[in-house]
């Protein structure tokens, strides 16, 4: 059983990431806002008799259902369903790995000029913005695995499906960051 430093602990270290990938889903950052408040209570109310290392797998299940719960009443209300998979390109040949490119970005960041730091915020505002064009199992995927660190186990549970679906979802959200970030002049 978590204790209640543990429980608390876990919400905080947590609470930044998951409005960060909630409102790259939702594309409102209230509504984001509202959804991580709404999986943090119900994960307190129902599962505060979990062990601590249970933690972050229930609070992504249930951050990721109440996340479609919002989309399913955004779809009543408005009568509109958003189809993101119309981001999804054709394959591609060449090899960038996000995770790399991000830490060779970290790696100067001692010291820098404004130059050096407008360009590095101007890089990490273009991985934000592709990121959240991702199709949504492939975003979802992406940001549970590298943002959330979340091994491919944990991933599969929290998105409710087989681990080779988790691969597969982060193999292309990869490839089509890398070929956004291509078109758009950043290499590695």
């Amino acid at each position: 059983m978590a204790t209640e430093q543990e429980l608390d602990e876990f919400l905080r270290d947590v609470e930044r990431r998951a409005f960060k990938r909630t409102a790259y889903t939702v594309r409102d950052e209230e509504a984001a806002l509202d959804i991580v408040q709404d999986a943090m209570i119900r994960l307190v109310e129902r599962y505060a008799d979990r062990p601590a290392a249970e933690l972050a797998p229930l609070f992504q299940r249930i951050l990721g259902n109440a996340t479609m719960d919002w989309f399913r009443r955004q779809r009543v209300r408005d009568g509109v369903v958003q189809n993101l998979s119309d981001f999804e390109g054709g394959s591609d040949d060449g090899d960038f790995d996000l995770l790399e490119r991000l830490e060779a970005l970290h790696a100067g960041v001692g010291v820098e000029g404004a130059d050096s730091s407008v360009a590095r915020q101007q890089v990490l505002a273009a991985i934000e913005d592709e990121v959240a064009r991702l199709p949504a199992r492939q975003r979802e995927a992406f940001l549970l695995r590298y943002w959330e660190e979340l091994d491919v186990a944990e991933t599969a549970q929290a998105m409710g499906c087989t681990e080779g679906s988790v691969k597969t979802h982060c193999s292309r959200a990869v490839h089509a960051l890398a070929r956004a970030l291509r078109l758009r002049g950043i290499v590695p």
